[in-house]
């Protein structure tokens, strides 16, 4: 467990739901991850499958009693082209009603809106709203780069709780990271195991000394560098292997997967991101 600056407990390591569209697929390793015992799922609007990840959640809770609905963590996020400040608010119980839940834990924007920030500090302006309604437990913001971060603190009371980076070994965004642990914002790290691409020779080497896999060695670093990842899988192995790392990273070999940092991005960089903000004022 992490402490968020507000007190609350949030799992350090959550469960992530990105591209898993098909119902029955999505529905049952949400439902089999919280049975491995994760306690942190990971979802979004724009991931089309809400509903499913609350299917999965309503089964669980159905089927393991002794578990209530205050021990799980579910996080969800605002899409670009809901952003605005009644936008949001629409689209926060929209989020509810598909989750089939009474709160979220962690509401987050998902992307700044780099050609009008205005927009995003409206957003900001709404999730504040919601958490002090208690309608959220915390609020936070993703793919945040500092200057996103300097601005949205000139014009908001709450400073993020959280803010969630493409974070893995060949991008670890060390200043960026150490700005968040000045503010007291946990960092989490989506595409933790780079999309899938954990075959690098330092990783696989590590693991055999540990008898883990490259997946495990990757999770492992980033817990033990205090980050929150979101690890995907749909295959029911990799889903309970992804949550066993009961194991310590010597200093050496943390020393070794530092090394391997190309900063090399998957995904957009926040500054160019465009999609969905086309038709926003």
């Amino acid at each position: 467990m992490y402490k968020l600056m507000n007190g609350v407990e949030i799992p350090s390591i959550a469960f992530g739901t990105w591209k898993i569209s098909d119902e029955n697929i999505c529905r049952k390793s949400v439902r089999y991850a919280l049975e491995c015992g994760y306690r942190h799922i990971d979802a979004a609007k724009i991931y089309n499958n809400e509903i499913f990840v609350g299917k999965g959640i309503a089964e669980f809770l159905e089927r393991t009693p002794n578990v209530k609905r205050e021990d799980l963590f579910i996080t969800t996020k605002v899409w670009n082209s809901d952003q605005g400040y009644e936008e949001t608010l629409k689209a926060f119980e929209d989020s509810l009603t598909r989750l089939n839940l009474d709160y979220i834990d962690l509401y987050l924007i998902h992307w700044p809106n780099t050609k009008n920030m205005k927009t995003t500090f409206e957003t900001w302006r709404a999730l504040e709203k919601l958490y002090n309604d208690k309608k959220v437990r915390a609020i936070g913001v993703c793919n945040f780069e500092k200057h996103h971060l300097e601005e949205l603190e000139k014009n908001s009371t709450i400073t993020p709780m959280v803010n969630q980076i493409e974070i893995h070994p060949y991008n670890q965004q060390d200043e960026l990271r150490a700005y968040c642990e000045s503010k007291n914002i946990i960092v989490e790290s989506w595409s933790p195991l780079i999309q899938g691409n954990i075959n690098d020779p330092v990783l696989v080497e590590i693991g055999k000394i540990h008898g883990k896999s490259p997946a495990q060695v990757i999770l492992r670093w980033h817990i033990q560098n205090w980050l929150l990842p979101l690890p995907k899988s749909i295959t029911p192995s990799r889903i309970k292997e992804n949550r066993e790392l009961d194991f310590i990273l010597s200093k050496e070999e943390m020393e070794k997967i530092k090394l391997l940092n190309r900063n090399e991005r998957l995904g957009s960089h926040p500054d160019e991101m465009e999609y969905g903000f086309e038709n926003l004022r």
